[in-house]
Order: C-alpha cells, then sequence, then structure tokens
C-alpha cells in the first residue's frame, strides 16, 4: 500500500477490499452472523446496523412507572445484540433515564454511547462532557456530536482534542428533520470528523443525492435518525396497508419496521438508524430489521415506487 496514504484512507481501501471480495457487490455490511453490522470507516470497527434512539420516549422524568418500562426497553436492546445508544441534553431527562437502566442492568461490553454537546446546555465542552458522563454513569463515551451544528467552529476542535487524549473514541455533527443540508455538506468535505448524523427514510431521501455519497468519499459513517418520520410513517402504513407479498419473498419482510428500516440501512453510506420507542414488543421489531437478508438495489427501488403509490 503506498506510503503516502493516510491511516484513514488506508483503513478505506482495507474495508473497501474486503467487502468487494467477501459481500454482494453494492453493498457494504459486514455480516459474521445473521446480526448485521458495519464497519466505521476512520477504525474499521464494527457497528450494529439497528441502534436505538431517545428523543421524546425517554424524557420521563422520575415517574418510577416509566423509567422500569425504559429499563425493560434498554435490557432487551442489549439482549438481542445492541450497540448504539443515541441521546443529547436537548432530550430532557433522556441521559439520567439511560444512566437510571445502566445502573440496574450493568453496563454491557457492546454499549456504543452517543452523546452531544450544544450551546443552551451551558458550560464548555468538556464540562458538558463531564455532566453528561455522570448522568449516564459512564466513565467513557464512544461517540461525541455536536447537535445541530450549534458552534460547531468553536466544539469540533476541542473535541478533536479530547479524542486525542483518549477521553472518547469519535467525533460527529448533527442534523434533522432535513435542516441545514447545505452546512453539513460543507462541513463534511473540510473537517476531521468520523460520524454524521442526518434524517434519513424512504420518503425523505434528499440526503442521497449529495450528502450519502460525500460520505462514503470522504469516509464518514452515517447515523440515520427520524426512520419512521417521528413516528407518523410507520403509524399510516400500519392503519392503512398490508406488508407486501413481494417483500416477504425478496428479502423476508414481515413487519413495516423490517420495511422501513431495512430500506435505510441497505443503502451502503449508512452505518446505523436509531429508531426510539417505549416498548418492548417494537423494539424487538426493530431489531429484527437489522438481520439479513437485505434488499437488493433493484429492490429498494421497488420499494420506493410502493410507498409513492399509496
Amino acid at each position: 500500500m503506498p506510503s503516502n496514504l493516510t491511516r484513514r484512507q488506508s483503513l478505506k481501501l482495507i474495508s473497501a477490499g474486503l467487502t468487494a471480495a467477501l459481500l454482494p457487490a453494492g453493498l457494504l455490511w459486514a455480516q459474521s452472523s445473521e446480526r448485521l453490522s458495519k464497519p466505521i470507516p476512520s477504525t474499521g470497527k464494527t457497528l450494529p446496523v439497528i441502534g436505538l434512539g431517545t428523543w421524546r420516549t425517554f424524557n420521563v422524568g422520575s415517574d418510577p412507572q416509566l423509567l422500569k418500562a425504559r429499563t425493560e426497553v434498554v435490557e432487551a436492546f442489549f439482549a438481542d445484540g445492541g450497540g448504539l445508544i443515541d441521546s443529547s441534553p436537548m432530550y430532557g431527562s433522556a441521559p439520567d433515564v439511560i444512566g437510571y437502566a445502566l445502573k440496574r442492568l450493568g453496563i454491557p461490553a457492546s454499549l456504543f454511547s452517543a452523546e452531544k454537546v450544544w450551546s443552551p446546555a451551558g458550560g464548555s465542552v468538556r464540562e458538558q462532557v463531564a455532566r453528561l458522563a455522570e448522568r449516564w454513569g459512564v466513565q467513557h463515551f464512544d461517540l461525541m456530536q455536536v447537535h445541530n451544528l450549534t458552534d460547531w467552529r468553536e466544539y469540533l476542535p476541542a473535541l478533536r482534542e479530547m479524542k486525542a487524549a483518549g477521553t472518547i473514541d469519535y467525533v460527529g455533527v448533527t442534523t434533522s428533520h432535513g435542516r441545514r443540508h447545505a452546512e453539513l455538506e460543507k462541513i463534511m468535505a473540510s473537517e476531521d470528523i468520523d460520524f454524521a448524523q442526518m434524517t434519513y427514510n424512504i420518503s425523505h431521501r434528499d440526503v442521497e443525492k449529495r450528502l450519502l455519497p460525500l460520505a462514503r468519499e470522504r469516509g464518514i459513517a452515517v447515523i440515520a435518525n427520524r426512520p419512521y418520520d417521528g413516528g407518523s410513517l410507520i403509524k399510516g402504513l400500519k392503519r392503512r396497508e398490508q406488508v407486501p407479498e413481494w417483500a416477504t419473498q425478496e428479502f423476508d419482510c414481515r413487519t413495516w419496521a423490517d420495511f422501513l428500516l431495512k430500506f435505510i440501512v441497505s443503502h451502503p453510506a449508512v452505518n446505523c438508524a436509531i429508531p426510539a420507542t417505549t416498548r418492548v414488543d417494537h423494539l424487538n421489531e426493530n431489531m429484527r430489521a437489522g438481520r439479513a437478508p437485505l434488499p437488493s438495489a433493484d429492490t429498494r427501488q421497488r420499494m420506493i415506487k410502493y410507498i409513492e403509490s399509496l
């Protein structure tokens, strides 16, 4: 391998070579078992393709019944091989609720902790990270992201310093609801980041045009938020339609969770989707979508046309 390649470029070439040799054309996931994972481009570490979001669903304060219910969701998530849990100080009590669950369940080796810093939280980046670590009850975060690009010019250098010191493992930025894509594109093209989080689902595919190709080009892992469009997408489908038979035949699709999540994580640039839920039965449906097989490129186009026809 040429000596002038950066470590990130070398990892990208190695990853591309392995996947080209071992996996179907156009697909970049690592499939060491039925449960699917994909490599983080900057390190090659694999991450399960279905994570757990906490926006709205984990903001339950100190209600004992709701805390118990969210702990059961977290327990089921890890029991089925879950890894990435994503939260933010913007999500009210969600970091505390995660901490409550982890204190009772223990911290599994598979946990990939993803948090965010943002201006309204107050304090320096280091102070925010320290407060969040206390709320989660962890010593170390795997991923720290700049929430909705707030003060990213100030925050990213500080996060990179923390990464260099080993305080965090990965640095990222986030957007949601399809906003600020032009600014996100500039950051992805010019800044040294490991992750970019953005809204991507079968009804909101704008990121396919520029951001997802750019992520592949730059070796940036992608986390897809709002996979169910805040819940409205999957609720609407459940009310009016059954999963089409051809989807069951082509990629073992049994539920709308299978249909919607497998569409997202079958995109070569997407590493992980983060559906949020309050119920263990829905969590189990979400986790099943992270198992083989996934739809082919042709099937993905058929899925789009089907949803557009409804």
